[in-house]
């Protein structure tokens, strides 16, 4: 896995609308469906990074604080799923997988908020 931009972009694209709504959306559920998304990242950038620990889980740290945590979540596990080593559960074809899979879950937790 050499190039995690498509995670970064969509990771930001949807941290920058998170952090334009105002507190009226993200009290409907944006946020909490932001934070189950930051979760979701972290977990999965912990389980590159710390093999067969049991990963941690992000705090809720409030509405406003979601959009950091998405961009914040995203950003660690481009950065796993790029120095991960082939063949070590990202790398090469596993660490693609892992990557598309990341970005089509960005994806749809933007349109289920219809952002």
């Amino acid at each position: 896995m050499d190039d995690a931009t498509s995670l970064l972009t969509a990771v930001d694209r949807l941290a920058d609308r998170l952090r334009s709504l105002p507190q009226s959306r993200l009290s409907r559920g944006v946020a909490a469906e932001g934070l189950a998304l930051a979760r979701e990242l972290s977990v999965r950038a912990q389980r590159i990074d710390e093999p067969g620990s049991s990963p941690r889980i992000m705090p809720d740290a409030g509405m406003f604080a979601v959009a950091d945590q998405v961009a914040v979540a995203g950003h660690d596990l481009a950065h796993a799923l790029e120095r991960a080593p082939r063949g070590a559960g990202a790398g090469g074809a596993e660490g693609d997988e892992a990557l598309a899979s990341a970005v089509a879950l960005v994806e749809a937790t933007a349109r289920r908020c219809d952002l």
